[in-house]
């Protein structure tokens, strides 16, 4: 049996002429198994453009739609301010703009130093004839409030 040749003496060339190191027909073979080819390669490429093609128009229709559909401003609500009435008990004063003969509802709270809820109560305002209308709430607590202020107002 003749010697193996030695590494240093193996052509610079891949061995059958293909440039992946498999033998001739060998990498033919192993695309036809598993279904590689230029068209597949060109149809995945299609395919991810289209797919990106599509995000991108249906976020350009969030973004037009959150825009312009006129209902973000319906309803504005504005701290004003707080009066802590003892260790029990805070009056918390707010400004409500919403258009005239709308009723409203908010969740109005009182926070003591720790940013903990000691106070909480949900007020339903009735519908008003002008843009913006300020409320005051008082609220019992359940220890000495260090803040008084609006958690959220919604349109019932």
């Amino acid at each position: 049996m003749p010697p193996a040749p030695s590494p240093a003496a193996a052509p610079e060339q891949p061995v059958g002429g293909a440039s992946d190191g498999l033998p001739d027909g060998e990498t033919a073979r192993l695309d036809a198994r598993y279904g590689r080819s230029s068209g597949t390669r060109r149809r995945g490429r299609w395919i991810a453009v289209a797919v990106a093609a599509s995000f991108v128009v249906v976020f350009a229709a969030w973004v037009v739609f959150a825009a312009f559909d006129g209902d973000g401003a319906k309803l504005e609500s504005t701290d004003v301010g707080y009066t802590v009435l003892d260790d029990r008990a805070v009056d918390v004063q707010y400004t409500i703009s919403t258009p005239p003969g709308a009723e409203v509802s908010c969740a109005v709270q009182a926070q003591n130093q720790k940013f903990s809820i000691v106070g909480w109560k949900v007020v339903h305002l009735p519908a008003s004839s002008t843009y913006s209308t300020t409320y005051t709430t008082s609220l019992a607590t359940s220890e000495r409030a260090v803040t008084g202020l609006i958690y959220e107002c919604w349109l019932p």
